[in-house]
């Protein structure tokens, strides 16, 4: 049985790469992952999306989405003031049905995917808004900007009870910011001719799973 212990762990030192001049184990791996908590629900992003529109040459609205929705949220099941989310959207999926807009969006001149990939936002707190309703204040940040912002939610819907055991309930966030404040800008040509609306409508469609207690 030692003799079988030992070739173990000199296969598991192998296979991540430490050798007798390297830096020991314990300082090379990360802390564990903790567990999720009795409260905390996980989004589903393949049921999930962040859409937006906003207004071209103040004449008609174009419409897009956004890439993979992901993240947390904190919800004892009874009271929306113990809701608490911490959400991030992949900028790099940004597709209004355009490519060559799609690509000019991601680029320099406005998301500058390459430098900013991801958009977050972290709840502050939530206050009831009437039946079946919300709003959730917490930060966003995009484009290497932070400000606070308020998300009109409808919802926790009813959980829903699936086969194994799991609890899924579903929100519908919305809210408005101005991309200027976000330093989301053209250059002054575009910028001159009113081409892009200074206000972003964005709708948030979430799908939340928790699993079934232990």
């Amino acid at each position: 049985m030692k003799r079988v212990f030992v070739v173990l762990a000199a296969v598991t030192l192998a296979s991540v790469g430490f050798g007798s001049a390297q830096t020991p184990p314990a300082a090379q791996s990360a802390a564990p992952a903790q567990p999720p908590g009795p409260n905390t629900w996980q989004i589903d992003s393949n049921h999930s999306a962040a859409n937006f529109s906003v207004k071209h040459m103040m004449v008609s609205t174009v419409r897009g989405t956004l890439g993979r929705v992901s993240g947390t949220v904190e919800y004892d099941g009874t009271k929306v003031e113990s809701i608490k989310a911490d959400v991030g959207i992949d900028i790099n999926g940004v597709n209004t049905g355009v490519q060559g807009r799609d690509n000019d969006l991601r680029s320099a001149n406005f998301f500058d995917v390459a430098t900013y990939p991801t958009a977050t936002f972290k709840s502050k707190r939530a206050e009831a808004a009437g039946a079946g309703r919300f709003r959730l204040i917490g930060d966003l940040t995009m484009h290497g900007v932070t400000k606070e912002v308020t998300l009109d939610v409808e919802g926790p819907s009813a959980p829903l009870k699936t086969q194994n055991g799991a609890l899924r309930i579903g929100a519908s966030a919305t809210t408005k910011i101005n991309r200027r404040d976000f330093g989301l800008n053209y250059n002054r040509l575009v910028e001159a001719a009113a081409v892009v609306g200074d206000d972003i409508q964005v709708t948030i469609d979430i799908e939340l799973t928790k699993r079934p207690a232990a």
